[in-house]
């Protein structure tokens, strides 16, 4: 599919491994997570996590000016929501109740992960409105020629959000829990932040793991890179563990994705080792920027009080205060990390129905939900710092 858009060339690419990394890599800004990189995303393909079978079309979005990649989205055809975090089951259910069709969809995001970063890329000295707009309406082409039913940009910045909005889309908000680092010198001032009973509550805590024998470590750095292959291997178990004691547990990874991105991009990995008698028990998969720390997933051989709490939350902390990392995402969901610290934060998307009628009808759900949520967040904020 090739259309001329502003001077520029669209082009829809179904596989990363037909676009240059270098190219795509030179895309990412400072507002761009490690889960843009071209390695982390086709890893995903190679892996096969990815792939129409899987429920994932991928439909890359790219601009071309005289042969140089000026922007990019990763996009994928959606017959389903599985894995995608958009939490519209909702809305597919009175859809199509309704008698329209809401599968299959366009997402514009990171397979399977719920974490807010850059969507749309742009190259340096691009104009970022002009590169929005445009890779929004090539998006909206492809939709209507594949016969989709709607285009979803998903945990955007909020700025990003602004900026899709302002070209046509729906803005939404939802709520995680995460950790903002407001200045502390230390992990004990940290936790002096906390109210009397919180800062009992995490002390106590802390103090398990090492009551029976369990330490708790992070490794990063040259350690991963010596040992890549072996450290996939251990955090594909762990898991593999946690997944499939879930009821609604979903191995959407496999041991190839997590050798293919320890191997390509190591000084973006780190694990949470928790070992107990020369024997890894826990470990939690982390990936980090340079402000930044995403809690990924966590498995875990011994169950021991505590040990969860440490090994994704405590520690991680603490880390974050001793490096000075400004945020720690520690994953969807999970109201149990307010108490530890965590504060509510808004993650965005925006959406685009094709179907005039029911884009004015969703605009209606969205605008009315906006509204409810942000005075939500409001009023969470006031009663947080009413409890100070």
């Amino acid at each position: 599919m090739d259309v001329d858009l502003d001077s520029a060339e669209l082009r829809i690419y179904e596989r990363m491994a037909d676009l240059p990394s270098a190219a795509w890599d030179g895309l990412l800004d400072a507002a761009a997570t490690p889960f843009v990189r071209w390695a982390w995303l086709e890893a995903l393909e190679h892996a096969g996590c990815v792939a129409p079978a899987r429920g994932w079309q991928p439909c890359h979005l790219t601009l071309w000016r005289g042969g140089r990649l000026c922007a990019a989205a990763p996009a994928y055809v959606k017959n389903g929501s599985d894995g995608d975090f958009s939490r519209d089951w909702g809305w597919a259910e009175a859809i199509e109740r309704a008698g329209y069709r809401y599968y299959p969809k366009l997402v514009v995001g990171v397979p399977f992960t719920p974490v807010t970063g850059r969507r749309i890329l742009a190259a340096p000295g691009e104009d970022r409105t002009a590169a929005v707009r445009a890779l929004l309406a090539g998006a909206r082409a492809l939709a209507a020629e594949a016969g989709l039913s709607s285009v979803h940009v998903l945990f955007p910045h909020g700025a990003e959000a602004e900026e899709l909005e302002a070209a046509g889309m729906a803005r939404r908000i939802d709520f995680q829990w995460h950790w903002l680092n407001h200045g502390w010198h230390d992990p004990a001032e940290w936790l002096k932040s906390l109210n009397a009973k919180r800062r009992h509550q995490a002390r106590r805590e802390k103090a398990a793991p090492a009551a029976r024998g369990i330490t708790i470590r992070t490794v990063r750095g040259d350690e991963i890179r010596a040992q890549a292959a072996e450290w996939a291997r251990t955090v594909h178990r762990f898991y593999r563990a946690n997944v499939d004691k879930l009821y609604w547990g979903r191995r959407y990874l496999n041991q190839a994705f997590f050798e293919r991105v320890f191997a390509h991009m190591p000084e973006h990995l780190e694990v949470v080792a928790a070992e107990r008698a020369g024997r890894l028990i826990a470990g939690a998969f982390n990936v980090s920027s340079a402000t930044h720390l995403y809690g990924r997933y966590w498995g875990c051989h011994e169950e021991h009080p505590f040990l969860h709490f440490n090994v994704c939350l405590y520690h991680s902390i603490d880390d974050c205060v001793e490096r000075g990392i400004r945020v720690f995402e520690g994953g969807a969901g999970g109201e149990h990390k307010e108490s530890r610290g965590f504060e509510l934060a808004p993650t965005h998307s925006t959406h685009m129905f094709l179907d005039p009628r029911l884009d004015q009808a969703m605009r209606g759900v969205l605008g009315a939900e906006l509204s409810a949520r942000g005075e939500a967040h409001r009023s969470w904020r006031e009663t947080r710092r009413s409890a100070r």
